[in-house]
């Protein structure tokens, strides 16, 4: 019976091997496997009986079943018996030979089976084999490669038997003439050698010792004879390729006399191949092979060779490799190891070959001997150790070549050569300067960047990053290197050649210094006289300081110049050391703290100007100062291509120069300064200008003599001069050189001590500037500004007020308009009119005082060069908002302010203001924006500087307020923030002037802030809601002395051509009459005039509802006659109609009255009428009423009014639930035909934007009257859930009426009780849909605890169970939802609520009037929430009643039948916890199939139910490792790994539950049909987990006949899931076995 089961068992498997799917063949296989795991040779005796019996099986899934068979045999050989290894044995011989195609996967998965059995069954399996291997025919060729791959696999068995198979093999060689055979023999030949040498050289190891080599010589020559002689002449590529392979491992087991004679014609028919074959790794590993047999027997033949194989072995180096891959490398290796063996045995000879290719011109050739002479330094050290002066002097021309992969060659050689002690002979400081000289390559400029196939080089391979790796590398890992690099890299700083390679020959240099510093202080200073080239300590101090003056240049090349210039310490002076060890870490940290986006350059250099003063300080030694500026005025030159770094080492010079106590030794280097300077190069002015301005600081009389001599010398005059260095200078060179003498003065003034350089200025500085300006020059007249601008700064701080009487003020000043407006005013490229404002403005503070005139013509004029500059094409806020543009008109506001200082009086305010009146009025955007942004500013400066002596008026505040207010509303948003800006600085200067303190905070206008933001954003009512709040605050801070103005002012900005600005004026004009008009009876006769004549003038829609506003208080005489009149009006209203509506609600009692008569309107007709399509189907169309429809229209105009809140509160209930109603009677109500054709057509252009749509217009007004009535959050609260909408469609309306109702119970509780009072008196409604509406919105108001705070509870229970009889399904299915809701609200009545609950679920359960089963649905839903609340006794006479009606909901269709079923199964299973009788139990066993396999339901919702109802149907079964396991895998939120779950559940099931074997396996295969893939591929899952777990006699209580069928089924399933899942459970069935 078992034999015959586990047949059936594998037999079912092979016949599912032929599934098309490969996931499922896998999983096939794998069961055949787990069947070998238990009973292997039973599934190995099944797969040979099949394998015989389907004989026509395709090759393919033979080689499957072949595989899984050599599976089980490698995991289990020890357990083969010899009976069936022999059977399988005979098997897969037969299959390997059974044809004689040679190579498909099913001869070699045959093959592979015998050389598994092979491994223990030897002898068995050789006896097979050599069967099939009889002398005088050809062996089939899966026989060689058994035979070769069992060589391979056990060579220690297989190698005793070896000398037989050649002797039987070799006569079979001259008969094999098919190139594929051969190739076998050629391969078997090859592991045969192999082996044979593994099992020589492990002789200790080996069965048999005796074995020696010379047992396999004769035999093996006799076959190299034929390989060689014969084969390797063949045309088979392959063929060739396998002769050689063959050949390397058969060179070693050839006699050594016969490989000496061979040698000759052997190696020349080896490399000789090289030209035949593009893959060339056999054949180089061959060679190798070979070459290593011949130098072990000391071959006198190779010496012959030699000439010839260096040669060949050399082109192939020199091949340019075209890939990296595995195969190409591993040939180049293989190459290089026969240089290695030749090295080690000839390396004279070998010398002799490739040095002299290194002086060819060839690349390939060069870099190919570079590649080889690098490898053997590394690999031949011993042998090239007498040979290194000879290496180095073959290294010269290669140092010369200029191709970059003969760079990165020779520098990898370098790097050998420094390992290996050459560099420290003579010639070894050369290759240490080609090193440097690699370094300093520019990144951006390396001649080439790709390789000769086009290929890109990355980055780590350029010959730059290379060489600086290797030169660290060298300098940090290499010992030896260390007294050859030190300090002999210090030759490297200075040259400018080298300044590319500065920052790693700074690394290397601080890592030498450092570590001579640890073995002591005397190792680490310079022998200035031994080692002559060494750059001088003041010139290394000058280099490191400069170049870090860019730190993040050359890669950081800052920090490591700081930290060479700290270890050189000792070596630049003695008394730094303790200085420097302080500030020198404090400068790294600097630059650490920052990156080079965030480093401020002006005041890094700063701090190394002060690090370099301090040095100064410390040395405090003339000779040493002098020697050092000399040193930096020889450096000069060297930074002519770095024009900041050379500004910075002026600035040193001028450093230097100031600490020098020698005035001849300043005065000359500033001569020679001046001589030597690049004038054509503007950049270098402001280097040479700083350099005499910080050099004045000490030494002005000296400089200031220095340039005056210079100016009156011949060199400004186009003639030669005395200085032979200006001889013919052109105008354009002299111009050049007066703009840096202006500088120099100027910087002079501004650095020099200000008690010394104020009587300098008008006696010395000006003349000697003016001598050297013409007005021609753009260059020139910009230098002369910005000289003037410091003088003037200098004047303006260092002269106390009044004692500074500057007289050439007035004349400087119309110099500097005359330049400003000889500027273009469409454009900004040059800080010209910047440096021009900002030295007036120091000039403006000077003594003595402008005319009011000059003030006037500089305001204008600087104003129009400014303020009309014509912004970027993509606006202001991009185009001009640049650092010149932000610096001019930052000049602009200083000079404006300096202004405004000489007269700080409202007038003196009014002055400038009015100058910018053009501007802020202009139509342009961006002049207004500029207007008001600088007017902020003035008024801000104004304040802040207010100083008030006595009470006075601020007269001009109305006018000012109302030229800012209007802008409030600007279209642009820059605009308006400066206008809020401006009123704000304006009311706390009125505040000021009528006493209060500057520090007073007044907490009115600090409102103006906050609105100030609000007008970021262009929504136009947000703009004008803000704009009506600042008129209301400066209604309240507004003297009633300024109010006219203020009023004819805005009056005036109705006209504004900006829409926006006049809008605001409207809203500002009514504002302030709603505020203030009290105050204005005497002014109303003007004010109207004024308004009306504006009407007259200006045609825009919002001028006349701001208007209207005052006029329609009159309505409240006549309020029925105006209601029915405004009701008449067509539909839709117009814009003026709305306007009226709205008007009507003014006062309270006259909003009451109206909304009573529209009540009636909308409540007493009927809603709609309905009327059959003509002469089309039976459907009736529902036709809106007008009235009610106009009655709705007008409510919502009329709450739409903020004055109507107090009359919607009085009137709340009644309009709520009139609305409420009308929103529902409305779904789907259409208009009258008229008004569709009118909605069409939009004839009107007064119609409101609003749509007449009935339902639509209703929602509307419902919302109107909770907005109106304070319930802003039920109206947020249903926009954020989609409520509005859902309540205008059918398909939505119950759900919208539900979140109304949870909506108003969160956020509006107080009102429900009036509410529900009307509301209940609509229950017995004619209208269906009213009671569907109504039983909704009480239904949900039952599920919020408001209904026991308000009292409610048992009215609203009685009303919905006194409805459970109603006619409509809808009905009764809500008023099931309204008793469950209880649960929610009032958990602690459900109890006293208990039966009459159960009784009104239960009928829902029974409901038969329901065809689409949704009363039940909702009443499993109800169950759900209340069991968990109620007596256990009430529950106890339903509970099995209820399981077994809810049951066939498992498996529903649809998935909320599925998910209520299952989850109200789980509280059944919690209410029974402590108390389960076994009735019910029953019960719950049987759900547990169901619901394990519902985990894998494709809703995720039934799966989560699933989860619940499991974890509470668990203690029930009273089980705790069942319950821990649902515990670990079911928790809600954790991904389910089912898998993993379902095996631990069957496994304690069958351990807990051995009976119920039977039965979950019976219930199973009731899913094996389920309509879910899902599912039919979980129920094998857990039918093979059972069995899994299930002891051997447990398989009487399945019957193995009905589930052996039910698999075979599966196996045929569409879905390829469900057949992998039945193929795993058909391996587990062997527990059946």
């Amino acid at each position: 019976m078992t034999k015959s089961y586990m047949k059936r068992l594998s037999f079912a498997l092979l016949d599912a091997i032929t599934d098309k799917d490969p996931v499922v063949q896998e999983q096939v296989c794998s069961a055949l496997c787990s069947l070998g795991e238990v009973r292997p040779t039973e599934m190995l005796h099944a797969c040979e009986e099949y394998l015989k019996q389907h004989d026509k099986l395709a090759h393919p899934y033979r080689a499957m079943v072949l595989r899984a068979m050599e599976a089980v045999l490698t995991s289990h050989i020890d357990k083969l018996d010899k009976d069936t290894a022999s059977t399988i044995i005979l098997l897969a011989s037969s299959e390997m030979t059974r044809t004689k195609e040679p190579g498909c996967d099913w001869q070699q998965a045959a093959s592979s089976v015998l050389v598994a059995v092979g491994k223990r069954f030897t002898n068995q399996v050789m006896e097979e084999v050599l069967s099939r291997f009889q002398p005088g025919l050809l062996p089939h060729c899966s026989v060689l490669q058994t035979l070769s791959n069992l060589s391979v696999s056990n060579a220690f068995g297989i190698v005793p038997f070896l000398p037989s198979v050649l002797s039987t093999m070799l006569p079979m060689l001259g008969m094999a003439k098919q190139d594929a055979m051969r190739v076998m023999f050629c391969c078997a030949l090859q592991h045969f050698s192999e082996s044979t040498l593994e099992y020589l050289a492990n002789l200790d190891q080996v069965p048999d010792p005796t074995v020696r080599r010379d047992t396999f010589a004769a035999d093996i020559f006799s076959a190299y004879d034929i390989l060689f002689h014969q084969w390797l002449q063949t045309r088979d590529a392959k063929l060739r390729l396998a002769v050689v392979a063959a050949l390397g491992p058969m060179s070693h087991l050839l006699p050594s006399e016969k490989l000496e004679e061979q040698l000759p014609r052997l190696l020349p028919g080896v490399f000789g191949l090289y030209k035949k074959h593009a893959e060339t790794f056999q054949i180089s590993k061959s060679l190798g092979q070979i070459l290593e047999a011949a130098v072990s027997l000391g071959s006198r033949m190779l010496e012959v060779q030699l000439d010839t194989l260096l040669a060949v072995l050399h082109s192939q180096v020199c091949v340019p490799v075209e890939s990296s891959s595995p195969l190409v490398m591993g040939s180049r290796n293989e190459v290089l190891r026969c240089f290695t063996v030749l090295a080690r045995c000839s390396p004279d000879r070998l010398l002799a070959f490739l040095l002299p290719r290194l002086d060819t011109s060839n690349e390939r050739l060069r870099v190919g001997t570079l590649h080889i002479l690098r490898h053997i330094l590394n690999s031949a050290a011993a042998q090239m150790e007498a040979k290194k002066p000879l290496v180095l002097s073959s290294m010269k021309l290669p140092l010369l070549d200029t191709n970059n992969k003969v760079k990165r060659a020779v520098v990898q050689v370098i790097s050998a050569m420094a390992h290996h002690g050459y560099l420290d002979q003579p010639g070894g400081e050369v290759m240490i300067e080609y090193i440097v000289q690699q370094c300093a390559l520019p990144p951006e400029q390396e001649p080439e960047k790709r390789n000769l196939e086009g290929e890109a080089l990355a980055a780590e391979d350029s010959v730059r990053a290379v060489s600086i790796s290797t030169l660290y590398l060298v300098s940090t890992t290499v010992d030896r290197m260390s007294d050859v690099l030190w300090p002999y890299l210090l030759e490297f700083l200075i040259p400018v050649r080298f300044t590319a390679a500065l920052t790693p020959l700074c690394r290397s240099l601080v890592h030498l210094a450092l570590k001579r510093q640890e073995a002591g202080a005397d190792t680490l200073l310079v022998q200035y006289n031994t080692h002559t080239n060494i750059p001088s300590p003041y010139a290394v101090t000058t280099r490191l300081l400069v170049v870090s003056s860019s730190p993040y240049l050359g890669n950081g090349r800052g920090a490591v110049s700081l930290r060479l210039l700290k270890v050189l310490q000792q070596n630049i002076h003695p008394l730094l050391a303790q200085r420097w060890e302080t500030i020198i870490p404090l400068l790294l940290e600097y630059l650490d703290e920052h990156t080079e986006e965030t480093l401020s350059l002006k005041k890094w250099e700063e701090k190394l100007l002060m690090f370099l003063r301090e040095t100064l300080a410390v040395v405090s030694d003339n000779t040493w100062t002098c020697q050092l500026s000399l040193e930096m005025c020889k450096q000069l030159p060297c930074y002519n291509g770095t024009p900041q770094e050379k500004n910075f080492l002026y600035k040193c010079i001028g450093t230097t120069l100031g600490a020098a106590a020698s005035t001849g030794v300043v005065r000359k280097h500033l001569q020679e300064l001046l001589e030597t300077a690049r004038y054509q190069e503007e950049v270098e002015h402001e280097g040479l200008a700083c350099c005499f301005g910080i050099c004045a600081i000490s030494h002005l009389e000296d400089t200031l003599a220095q340039l005056e001599d210079f100016v009156k010398s011949d060199v400004l005059k186009k003639s030669s001069g005395i200085f032979s260095i200006f001889k013919e200078r052109s105008e354009y060179e002299v111009e050049k050189v007066k703009s840096a003498l202006i500088l120099c003065y100027g910087n002079i003034a501004a650095q020099a001590p200000r008690s010394l350089v104020l009587a300098k200025v008008e006696s010395n500085i000006l003349p000697n500037m003016f001598h050297c300006f013409n007005n021609k020059d753009p260059a020139l007249k910009l230098s002369l500004i910005q000289s003037l601008c410091m003088v003037s700064q200098a004047a303006r701080s260092g002269a106390q007020p009044g004692s500074f009487h500057f007289s050439r003020k007035a004349e400087l000043v119309a110099q500097m308009m005359e330049f400003i407006r000889a500027e273009p005013t469409d454009s900004l490229t040059t800080p010209l009119r910047k440096k021009a404002m900002l030295t007036c403005t120091h000039l403006v503070c000077l003594e003595p005082a402008l005319e009011e005139q000059v003030q006037a013509d500089v305001i204008h004029g600087c104003l129009h060069s400014v303020m009309a500059l014509i912004p970027e094409p993509q606006g202001e806020d991009d185009g001009c908002q640049k650092p010149l543009y932000l610096d001019t008109m930052r000049a602009l506001e200083d000079l404006l302010t300096s202004l405004l200082q000489w007269n700080m009086t409202p007038q003196g305010l009014q002055v400038i203001i009015e100058h910018l009146r053009p501007w802020i009025k202009s139509p342009r955007g961006h002049e207004r924006t500029r207007a008001l942004d600088l007017s902020a500013r003035l008024l801000h400066y104004f304040l802040e500087h207010l100083h008030v002596s006595a009470l006075v008026p601020f007269h001009n505040l109305g006018v000012l307020i109302g030229l800012f207010s209007p802008h409030c509303a600007d279209l642009w948003p820059a605009t308006r923030q400066e206008a809020v800006n401006c009123i704000h600085s304006l009311l706390y200067l009125q505040l000021g002037y009528e006493g209060f303190s500057r520090e007073h905070h007044d907490e009115v206008a600090e409102k103006l802030l906050t609105f100030r933001d609000e007008l970021i954003h262009a929504d136009p009512d947000v703009l004008f809601h803000t704009c009506d709040s600042i008129a209301q605050i400066i209604a309240k801070r507004l003297p009633p002395d300024q109010l006219i103005s203020l009023l004819l002012t805005m009056f005036e900005g109705l006209g504004d051509p900006d829409k926006n600005c006049s809008r605001a004026a409207a809203v500002m004009i009514n504002c302030l009459l709603k505020e203030r008009g009290t105050i204005l009876k005497e002014k109303i006769p003007q004010i109207v005039n004024v308004l009306r004549s504006k009407l007259q003038e200006v045609n825009e829609e919002h001028i006349l509802p701001a208007a209207q506003q005052s006029m329609y208080f009159l309505a409240s005489q006549h309020c029925t006659t105006v209601v029915s009149s405004l009701l008449g009006s067509p539909l839709p209203f117009d814009s003026h109609t709305c306007a009226l509506w709205r008007a009507l609600a003014v006062e309270p009692s006259l909003t009451a009255q109206v909304l009573g008569l529209l009540l009636e309107k909308v409540s007493g007709d009927v809603p709609f009428k309905e009327s059959r399509a003509f002469l089309l189907g039976s459907t009736p169309d529902r036709v809106a009423t007008l009235l009610p429809l106009a009655a709705t229209c007008a409510l919502y105009e009329v709450v739409s009014a903020v004055e109507s809140g107090n009359a919607v509160l009085e009137l709340y209930p009644q309009l709520f639930v009139a609305l409420l109603l009308r929103v529902s009677c409305t779904v789907g109500v259409q208009l009258p035909r008229n008004l569709q054709a009118k909605e069409r057509r939009g004839t009107s252009t007064t119609l409101y934007n609003r749509n007449l749509e009935p339902c639509s217009s209703a929602v509307d007004a419902l919302q109107a009257v909770l907005l109106r009535s304070g319930s802003q959050d039920v109206v947020q609260f249903m926009e954020q859930g989609g409520g509005w909408e859902l309540l205008r469609n059918s398909t939505g309306h119950e759900e919208g009426v539900t979140q109304l109702a949870s909506a108003m119970a969160k956020c509006a509780g107080p009102r429900l009780p009036l509410v529900t009072k009307v509301l209940l008196c609509t229950q017995s409604s004619m209208y269906e849909i009213h009671r569907v509406t109504s039983t909704a919105f009480l239904a949900e108001l039952l599920s919020s605890n408001v209904v026991n705070d308000l009292m409610l509870l048992e009215s609203l229970l009685d009303e919905l169970l006194a409805r459970q009889k109603d006619r409509s399904t809808s009905v009764r299915r809500l008023v099931l939802r309204g008793l469950a809701n209880i649960a929610s609200s009032s958990p602690d009545k459900v109890r006293n609520y208990g039966p009459q609950l159960l009784t009104a679920m239960t009928n829902g359960l029974d409901d038969n009037d329901d065809p689409h089963r949704l009363v039940a649905l909702e009443a499993m839903v109800g169950l759900t929430r209340l069991l968990d609340l109620m007596e256990p006794w009430d529950l106890r006479s339903v509970m099995l009643h209820m399981a077994i009606r809810i049951r066939p909901f498992f498996d529903s269709e649809k998935v909320e039948f599925r998910t209520a079923s299952i989850r109200l199964f789980g509280h059944l299973n919690k209410a029974c916890h402590g108390d389960c009788e076994d009735i019910f139990l029953e019960q719950v066993v049987g759900g547990l199939v169901p619901l394990l396999l519902h985990l894998q339901d494709p809703q995720a919702p039934v799966a989560s139910a699933c989860r619940f109802a499991l974890c509470m149907c668990v203690p029930n079964l009273e089980c705790a490792e069942l319950a821990a396991a649902f515990q670990k895998h079911l928790q809600e939120g954790r991904s389910l790994h089912f898998g993993e779950f379902l095996n631990s559940t069957c496994k304690h099931l069958i351990h807990h539950f051995p009976d119920l074997l039977g039965r979950l396996v019976n219930t199973n295969l009731f899913y094996f049909k389920s309509s879910w893939e899902g599912v039919r591929a979980a129920a094998p899952m857990f039918t093979g987990f059972l069995v899994l777990h299930a002891e051997p006699e447990q398989r009487l209580q399945v019957d193995l006949e009905q589930l052996l069928m039910a698999l075979q089924l599966l196996l045929r399933d569409p879905v390829p899931g469900v057949r992998e899942k039945a193929a795993e459970t058909l391996g587990h069935l062997v527990k059946f076995a």
